[in-house]
C-alpha cells in the first residue's frame, strides 16, 4: 500500500541539509493543503505563520528545543538547521472548544508532514517553546495561541524504527549516528 511507505518514511527529522532549502512557495502549498483538512464542528480555528527568512529561522531556533530525550546531543547540529518552519496557532475568536482545536492541530500537522515527506522533505513537530516569546518575536497578536512549530527541510539524517525492548520507548542514536525510534508491537496496542 502506498500510504504504508509514506507513513514509514515520515519520521521526525532533527538534522537538515541547509544546501537544499524548502521554499516559501512549498511551505505555502503545505499550509494550503492543511487548511482543507477536517476540523471539529468545522470551526476552523487554526492559523499559520510561515518562516522562511534566515533571520526568522534563527529567531525561532533561539526559542525551541529539539530532541530533549537525547542528553549531550546538540540538535539541530551546526550546519544542520531547518530551512523553514510552519507555526500553528489557534484563534481565540474561532469559538472552537479546546479539545477539538487541539485535534485539529494534530490533523493539520500530520498532513503537513506527510505532504512534505512525499516531496522529499522532512520535519519535526516541536511543542517545546516559550509561547509568549514566540508571539513577541514575530509580532503576532495574543489573540493567536501558539500550539505547535514544525521545523522543515531536506533530511540530513536517517531515522530507523526499532522494536521496543524492556518497556523502553526512549529514542536514541545508534553507533552509526542513526536516530532510532522504538515502537510497541501490534499485539501491545490492540486492546
Amino acid at each position: 500500500m502506498m500510504m504504508d511507505s509514506l507513513v514509514l518514511r515520515n519520521r521526525s527529522c532533527r538534522s537538515f541539509d541547509e544546501g537544499t532549502p524548502i521554499t516559501k512557495e512549498i511551505l505555502t502549498d503545505l499550509v494550503d493543503l492543511a487548511r482543507r483538512t477536517a476540523s471539529g464542528m468545522n470551526k476552523q480555528p487554526l492559523r499559520y505563520r510561515i518562516l522562511s527568512d534566515s533571520s526568522e529561522i534563527a529567531a525561532m531556533l533561539q526559542n525551541c528545543r529539539f530532541g530533549s530525550a537525547l542528553p549531550g546531543v546538540k540538535l539541530p547540529p551546526e550546519n544542520g538547521k531547518p530551512t523553514g518552519f510552519i507555526l500553528i496557532f489557534t484563534d481565540k475568536e474561532a469559538a472552537s472548544p479546546e479539545s477539538l482545536a487541539l485535534k485539529d492541530v494534530g490533523i493539520a500537522a500530520q498532513t503537513i508532514l506527510l505532504a512534505a515527506t512525499e516531496l522529499g522533505f522532512g520535519g519535526c513537530m516541536l511543542g517545546s517553546f516559550e509561547p509568549t516569546r514566540l508571539n513577541a518575536d514575530f509580532g503576532i497578536s495574543s489573540r493567536y495561541v501558539p500550539q505547535l512549530a514544525i521545523a522543515l527541510g531536506k533530511p540530513a539524517e536517517r531515522a530507523l524504527l526499532t522494536d521496543a525492548h524492556d518497556g523502553s520507548l526512549r529514542y536514541y542514536r545508534d553507533a552509526a549516528g542513526n536516530h532510532c525510534v522504538p515502537k510497541r508491537a501490534l499485539d501491545e496496542v490492540l486492546i
